[in-house]
């Protein structure tokens, strides 16, 4: 790539936000990765953990639902009991 390029490519900011270092080494200094092996293992583990921590975001979530399901459905309990 040459040093003269202005344009930003979504891939490039996509890359870059992956991992700044590694874009910075594979753009700026234009290096091979030394251990093509090591860096698979490194996208395998973080594709797992990025889907952890989505699945973890999702949970979150449907626990804030429940818990506004319970508090609605005990406010609803403490209306009936005290109007009747």
């Amino acid at each position: 790539m040459p040093k003269t390029r202005t344009l930003v490519r979504a891939s490039d900011i996509g890359r870059w936000a992956y991992c700044g270092r590694a874009w910075w080494l594979a753009v700026v200094r234009e290096a091979p990765h030394q251990r093509p092996e090591q860096l698979a293992y490194g996208n395998r583990v973080h594709r797992a953990h990025g889907k952890t921590v989505a699945g973890a975001a999702r949970l979150v979530r449907w626990g804030w639902i429940l818990l506004a399901l319970g508090l609605g459905g005990l406010i609803i309990s403490a209306l009936i009991w005290f109007l009747f």
